[in-house]
């Protein structure tokens, strides 16, 4: 027997025609790249996007076609996001850190009719543009007074929106209509496309904030660093109207100092981002001795955030959460929000339990199995590979079955590459990435942790552990670090700080000082790049110094 409930399909726009509606003085800051802050309520962006998906019809954009963005943080790609995928096509963000022959890869693989960039990507675009398929417009994202002298026959963003009616009749389809495209950074091979679709993006929408308790108030402001190329800005470009909470843009500027002035003069309450970015603003932070004002929460994805810095920000009053996700998960499949058991406990141990993925969202599953595809028990000891699945999690890749039946089980659960224990309480610890565990003597070290407790040396600003080859072990742990300060501790220093928590036999071999770590076209470090840099690197042991 089924139920007599209405269905209506879930579409992206009803998002925005309802935050238009219920949080109508809630809106958009932007950081422009043409140099100014503007301002927009969302009651002003649900228009400029109905004048938006009038211009992309007359351009002749049906259903079902692929526009892809360049472009940073900001009212004009948020407006994308919504106008693009309200009249049934698909947002492809394209992330413009991604190496030439990935960019042009990516745009070619999705068959992308428009393209749409911000005025910084212009040059790079002109570069690219001999190698792009034939047939593809572009449009600048600024206006006619800001537009750039160019051999790109393009067309000026707001010429398009202006003299559109400022409503729309948004059309009605399937739920199950793709919406979104983002590509993965490509670290193995090439890029391989995460297609989302209505139904799976307002579920993720509806989940982040079920579970990610902290960060959503009313009335507050939230800051996305995590870039809207990457992923849908974690899903905040969605969940933000939802909660009637103002995004800040940052635009192009992500470094401390110009993260600090912004979150201080808009009060930013929760910021967003990886912990390159955060590690930036602590510094900041130290220098100006506080905090900026009104901001109470940080939610850190990515990478695993040190202890020290999680420590650093909560001594300072930041509510600190990690989250763990991927781009085929919507992304976010695990929150930070610490259990009601745990909020007044001792700061150690509090810490201690951010120090993880947290627990799983509503509507994700997690499994770990192990080299025999055998289910492990969740009990906080069993280490195996981490499988999801749910509503919001990829059944396939888009237009690449090779790839698809190398991520799926025989289930249908998604192979996520990471190697994980999960606890009773349903508390998810990334041992490591897969292909970064150290396999000495037959046991695996984790990289993360090494990492983690060399970080807590003073001396060291950023660092990372990577295997290289061994006769007798197979693999040992080598230390690459960046200074902190013009001091360079020894490699015993650094051993015995980090020996309380580890037994000898897992320590870095060695130490390595570098200027400044590789990172990912994601703001990762790039393990994959350092890898390649010390290819040459010979073992103590071989070199006839001290192991």
């Amino acid at each position: 027997m089924q139920g007599q409930m209405m269905h209506q399909p879930l579409r992206i726009i009803d998002i925005l025609t309802y935050a238009a509606e219920a949080h109508g003085d809630a809106g958009i800051v932007s950081a422009r790249v043409e140099g100014d802050l503007h301002r927009q309520s969302y009651q002003q962006t649900l228009a400029r996007v109905a004048q938006l998906a009038h211009a992309l019809t007359d351009l002749g954009v049906r259903r079902g076609d692929r526009i892809g963005t360049l472009a940073w943080n900001g009212y004009r790609h948020f407006e994308l996001y919504y106008g693009v995928a309200g009249i049934g096509a698909v947002c492809h963000t394209i992330n413009p850190r991604l190496s030439r022959e990935q960019l042009i890869y990516i745009i070619t693989h999705a068959g992308d009719r428009l393209l749409f960039l911000d005025l910084t990507f212009v040059p790079l675009v002109e570069s690219l543009l001999p190698d792009l398929p034939a047939g593809l417009r572009f449009v600048i994202l600024t206006d006619r007074a800001h537009m750039p002298q160019t051999t790109l026959d393009a067309l000026c963003y707001e010429d398009l929106l202006t003299a559109q009616p400022p409503d729309y009749d948004w059309p009605v389809f399937p739920e199950e209509t793709a919406c979104g495209l983002c590509y993965t950074s490509g670290t193995t091979g090439s890029p391989k496309g995460a297609l989302y679709s209505h139904r799976s993006t307002l579920l993720h929408a509806l989940q982040v904030p079920l579970c990610q308790t902290s960060s959503f108030r009313a009335g507050k402001r939230i800051l996305p660093v995590v870039p809207l190329f990457h992923v849908n800005a974690w899903g905040l470009p969605y969940v933000a109207p939802l909660t009637g909470m103002t995004l800040v843009m940052p635009g192009s500027d992500l470094d401390g100092a110009s993260l600090f002035r912004l979150m201080d003069s808009e009060q930013v309450y929760s910021a967003w981002g990886v912990p390159t970015v955060w590690a930036g603003l602590l510094s900041e932070i130290k220098a100006q001795g506080r905090v900026p004002a009104g901001f109470a929460d940080l939610v850190v994805g990515g990478s695993a955030a040190p202890r020290v810095m999680i420590a650093q920000y909560e001594a300072r009053g930041v509510n600190v959460a990690q989250a763990w996700g991927m781009t085929e998960m919507s992304p976010i499949g695990s929150h930070g929000t610490l259990p009601p058991a745990l909020e007044n406990a001792p700061d150690e141990d509090r810490i201690s339990a951010k120090c993880c993925a947290g627990r799983r969202l509503f509507g994700v599953e997690f499994k770990i199995v192990d080299d025999d595809g055998k289910a492990l028990p969740h009990d906080g000891t069993a280490t195996g590979e981490l499988y999801v699945r749910g509503n919001t999690v990829i059944s396939g890749y888009f237009e690449n079955p090779e790839a698809t039946r190398a991520a799926m089980d025989a289930q249908g659960w998604f192979g996520t590459g990471d190697v994980a224990s999960i606890a009773p309480d349903g508390r998810l610890v990334i041992r490591d990435r897969a292909k970064d565990l150290v396999k000495s003597g037959g046991e695996w070290i984790s990289s993360i942790d090494l990492e983690n407790a060399a970080l807590s040396h003073p001396a060291l600003a950023a660092c990372a552990v990577i295997a290289v080859p061994h006769p007798k072990w197979d693999e040992r742990p080598v230390l690459v670090a960046v200074p902190a300060t013009d001091a360079r501790p020894s490699l015993a220093e650094i051993q015995a700080h980090m020996q309380p928590h580890f037994a000898a036999w897992q320590l870095p071999d060695d130490l390595l000082w570098i200027e400044a770590l590789p990172l990912t076209a994601t703001g990762k470090v790039s393990k994959l790049t350092l890898r390649a840099q010390f290819a040459d690197y010979t073992h103590p042991d071989l070199r006839g110094g001290a192991a």
